[in-house]
């Protein structure tokens, strides 16, 4: 199995532009010879996008039925590459971060961020949820879980699950000298799960650098180092 780990530009609040960075990653990543491509989190709206009043980003949220989904998923099925993608989902009058995995245009995995770190508590209200259960499923011949960003480091051990891979999504915008520092205790932070880790960081000007890391008992196997727009190739 070979996945492509998307270092890419999201806009916030731009889904057609983001929108299209995924279909267009989704024909590259196709061209080489890939069978899934990972998207970091948020990327369909941007991580930013929400502006922590409910009438306003309740328009911005997508449900998983929603028209630039359903195209997402008509392309999966129509390119021949399944996609993985983080979005701000709509369910009823709840908002959740999550993370919704294709295979062949259909639903394999909608998995809802359970850790708090997404929101700013100060200013979001009931309607600004987190999920509740962490399930693994079957992908190829993989036994998959998704852990979004803060996941791992405010709940590890709900990430305990027999696993052979971890899709771990983020968005982080530290600078390239920070991230220097954090590079290490975000590897660190992997050694205790089974399996391989693929970590999938998205780029957004200024601040957010991307890069995207493959891990193994804690330690980098292989790596596109933020600053760089690109497919980090990692063949299982």
């Amino acid at each position: 199995m070979t996945i492509g780990l998307a270092s890419k530009e999201f806009r916030n609040k731009d889904i057609a532009f983001n929108a299209n960075q995924i279909l267009q990653t989704m024909e590259q990543a196709k061209q080489l010879g890939c069978d899934l491509v990972c998207f970091g989190e948020a990327f369909l709206q941007g991580f930013d996008a929400y502006v922590w009043d409910y009438a306003t980003d309740k328009e911005l949220a997508l449900d998983r039925s929603s028209e630039v989904i359903s195209l997402i998923s008509y392309m999966s099925y129509m390119i021949g590459i399944d996609v993985a993608f983080g979005y701000l989902e709509k369910a009823a009058d709840k908002l959740y971060s999550s993370y919704l995995v294709l295979a062949k245009g259909e639903l394999v995995s909608n998995y809802r961020r359970i850790s708090r770190g997404w929101k700013d508590d100060r200013l979001s209200d009931e309607h600004y949820q987190e999920g509740a259960l962490v399930e693994p499923f079957g992908y190829r011949d993989k036994r998959v879980v998704v852990a979004l960003c803060g996941d791992l480091w405010d709940r590890p051990d709900d990430f305990l699950q027999e696993q052979d891979l971890t899709l771990w999504p983020v968005y982080v915008d530290y600078s390239l000298e920070d991230w220097a520092k954090e590079r290490r205790p975000y590897a660190q932070q992997t050694a205790h799960l089974p399996g391989d880790v693929l970590l999938i960081n998205s780029i957004n000007h200024p601040t957010g650098m991307g890069g995207a890391y493959h891990y193994r008992n804690g330690q980098i196997y292989s790596e596109l180092t933020p600053g760089n727009d690109g497919l980090l190739i990692v063949t299982l």
